[in-house]
Formats: structure tokens, C-alpha cells, sequence
């Protein structure tokens, strides 16, 4: 670590620009209790409780044609190692480690271990929420011939290792994208384009690895004027996987109005396609939103798209929110109406009901300082015997989840050069 903080240091001595180099952190430490996280909780079944938490160390330098950023990352459960472990469970991460050339104003290219964040983050999210976050190995070229318009144009290709031969890309990851996004700015308007191409292996029936395209194609609206505050999108997906073919949408609409200085209230709605269980179609059409932070979309307990219900039946999902901030604290009441976007059946082969429960989430922040945050949560979710179908467990039990979450981020170095 030495070693790195005098070659980054030395670099800012030798260039010829003003720069800026920075040194930051991140701790952060969240107690859960989990009693129907995820999943309907089984009878005879205790909740669990732990601690797990996020500790980086970042390196952030920028001058006026060379941007970089490394950031550092381990992530741990309290008491997964004993006290006197030579070795840390999980080690240590690279979790960004990319380098931004700045040809001139209007046009750069990123390259390395990244975050990717678009729009609301629907398709394209870095998953704050989760401990470990996402980045990928791409490269992204963006183009900016003005203020209100930006085109960025990402690839990435994935393999195991160096080899000499082709091999069976074995990483539970895509084998490769390609995408184009394009946004601008028109008065109180914000309007993006997102065209994505994503590749995923399998293996067919001659026991030999292929990949297969789908292609995800969609647009989002937003509107601003006074109080009000409304955004709508849709995406369709087409393409196959797996040697299906796919056949899907995405829509979903939001509102919002400032009541006061302090009060904020909404309304949403979302429906993504999902496929019959019972279907005798060689299709699938449930939309997979595949690189979201999907935790911030459908109910704070995760039961649909954090890493679970693809290829599933598809959601309906209604929202109200009601938020209050004054200073430093504020609150957000969030109930969910669940129901699925296609048939359900239980293992008689029975139709279920479409309605999959109600849910609840509660969210307190505290900022403390500029550096140092608090948050809390609770959730319950009051599910249907269709959701008992999809998720098992038992719906009459107490299904709730809690948590408690510090965030410290401090600026440990920072310097500005002109020479």
C-alpha cells in the first residue's frame, strides 16, 4: 500500500497540469434480523441476525486529459474468521480500477473495473445497497458534443483467463455486451435511450457451449416543473437464451408532488412480463431488468429481482410513498401492492390468484456530520397463499426484516497542484 500512495503521489508531481488527488474511505457496518428476508419464513424457524460490513479505501486522481480511480474493498460478516485468523475470509477486493482519457471536452474513454449507472438504474445500477456493489470490465467511450446531449457507447468481453485455446467461459457472469445510451436535457424534459446487447452462454445439445444475444431496447422520460416531479419508462427485450427465444416488456410510471418544504408524497406503478407456469409455449417472457439495483424498485425486502424471480412469473407492482426531511433527519413510508403479471399454479396444477401480498418499509436517516450517517429500517410483508406457491414458507408467520446501518466516509488526503 506504500508502494501505491508514492507512485500516485509521484505522479501528480509530474505532470504538467493542475490536478487533484485524493484519498477517501468508506466503513460501513449494518445489523439485520431477518424473519421472512427474501422468502416467507418456514415454520419452526428462528430469524437470523448478523452484522456484516463494507470497508474501502479509494484513490482518486484528475488532471485535464487523465482521470483514475482504484478503489479497494473488503467485505465481512462480524465473527467470520476467529480472532487470531492468520487469513480474512473474503480477502481483499478490487472493486474499481479504471483510468478516463480526456481527448478533449467532448469526448473520453474509461477503461477498467467500473461502476455503470444510468438513468434510475433499472438496467444499469452499481447495487449500492449490497455490501459487495457491482462492477464490470468494460470499456466506455462518451461523447458530449454540447450540454444537453451525451452518447456513451460500452463494451466488455469476459473470459476465465489467459489460454492458448479457446475454453468454456465458466463465471456465473455474462460473456459479453454491447450497448448505446443516449440522453438529453430539453427544458423541464430528460429523455434516454437505452439499446443493450448482452450475451449469455449455454450449453446445447451436443454438449458444447454456444452464447446467446438478447437484446434489451427501451427509453425513459422525465418531467420537472414546480412541485411536480414524474418520470415513465418502457423497455421491450427480444433475442433469445438459452435457445429460447425471448419475448418481454418492462413499464412503469411514477409521480411526484412537494407538498411543502418538508413533505414530499408519490405514486408508482410497474409491470414487468412474466411467463404462464403453466404455459406449453417453447417462449419465455418474463422481463429480467439484468444489471439493476433492483433493491430500490419492488419492496425494500428483496423478494423479486434481487437475485431471485427471473424467468419467473412477471410483476404488478403499486406504490405510495410519503417522505419528510427537515435538517438532518428524515422518513419514508413506502407501502407495495404485489400481484403477478402471469398464471400462477400450485403443484395440482391448480390457478392461483394473482394478488401476492402487501408490503411495508419504513426508512429513518440521520446525518450526523458530513462524514458520518445513520440509518434504520423495518419492513413487513403480509403475503397471499400465492406468494406461499412461489417463495414457500408459511404466509401467517410474522414476516418482517430490520436493520441498523452506519455509514462513515472520510476525506483522509487531498491536494490540488498547478504547475
Amino acid at each position: 500500500m506504500k508502494i501505491l500512495l508514492t507512485i500516485l503521489c509521484l505522479g501528480v508531481v509530474m505532470t504538467s497540469y493542475a490536478q487533484e488527488f485524493e484519498i477517501s474511505a468508506e466503513l460501513r457496518p449494518r445489523f439485520e434480523y431477518r424473519h421472512g428476508y427474501k422468502t416467507l419464513i418456514p415454520d419452526d424457524t428462528d430469524a437470523a441476525t448478523f452484522i456484516s460490513q463494507r470497508t474501502r479505501l479509494n484513490f482518486n486522481y484528475g488532471s485535464e486529459t487523465l482521470n483514475a480511480f482504484v478503489s479497494f474493498q473488503n467485505v465481512r460478516v462480524w465473527g467470520d474468521v476467529p480472532t487470531t485468523s492468520l487469513e480474512d475470509k473474503n480477502g481483499i477486493a478490487l472493486h474499481e480500477a479504471w483510468a478516463e482519457l480526456v481527448f478533449n471536452p467532448k469526448l473520453a474513454v474509461k477503461l477498467g473495473r467500473q461502476e455503470i449507472n444510468y438513468d434510475d438504474q433499472r438496467v444499469f445500477g452499481n447495487v449500492g445497497w449490497a455490501q459487495q456493489a457491482r462492477s464490470h470490465d468494460a470499456i466506455v467511450t462518451t461523447y458530449q458534443p454540447n450540454t444537453t446531449n451525451r452518447f456513451d457507447f460500452g463494451l466488455a468481453l469476459n473470459a476465465n483467463e489467459e489460454t492458448v485455446f479457446d475454453t468454456d467461459y465458466a463465471v456465473n457472469n455474462y460473456k459479453a455486451f454491447q450497448y448505446i445510451w443516449y440522453h438529453t436535457n430539453l427544458k423541464n424534459v430528460g429523455l434516454s435511450v437505452l439499446l443493450l446487447n448482452n450475451g449469455l452462454t449455454y450449453m446445447d445439445e451436443n454438449d458444447e457451449q454456444k452464447v446467446d444475444y438478447n437484446q434489451t431496447i427501451g427509453s425513459r422520460m422525465t418531467f420537472q416543473k414546480n412541485k411536480w416531479q414524474t418520470d415513465a419508462s418502457i423497455y421491450f427485450q427480444t433475442g433469445s437464451i438459452a435457445n429460447t427465444d425471448l419475448s418481454a416488456f418492462n413499464i412503469a410510471a411514477n409521480a411526484f408532488y412537494k407538498i411543502n418544504a418538508e413533505f414530499k408524497t408519490g405514486l408508482g406503478i410497474e409491470y414487468l412480463s412474466g411467463t404462464d407456469m403453466n404455459t406449453t409455449e417453447n417462449k419465455l417472457k418474463s422481463f429480467n431488468p439484468w444489471f439493476g439495483t433492483n433493491h430500490k424498485f419492488n419492496g425494500l425486502m428483496d423478494y423479486f429481482y434481487v437475485g431471485n424471480h427471473s424467468n419467473s412469473v412477471g410483476l404488478l407492482a403499486l406504490k405510495a410513498s410519503l417522505e419528510y426531511q427537515k435538517e438532518r433527519f428524515s422518513a419514508k413510508l413506502t407501502p407495495h401492492i404485489f400481484s403477478s403479471a402471469a398464471t400462477v399454479v400450485d403443484q395440482t396444477g391448480k390457478e392461483m390468484s394473482n394478488a401476492l401480498g402487501t408490503e411495508l418499509d419504513l426508512v429513518l436517516g440521520y446525518k450526523w456530520t458530513k462524514d458520518i450517517s445513520f440509518n434504520a429500517g423495518y419492513s413487513q410483508m403480509f403475503a397471499t397463499e400465492t406468494m406461499e406457491v412461489l417463495k414457500a414458507g408459511n404466509k401467517d408467520n410474522a414476516n418482517n426484516w430490520a436493520w441498523l446501518m452506519i455509514t462513515v466516509k472520510p476525506s483522509l488526503f487531498k491536494t490540488t497542484l498547478n504547475n
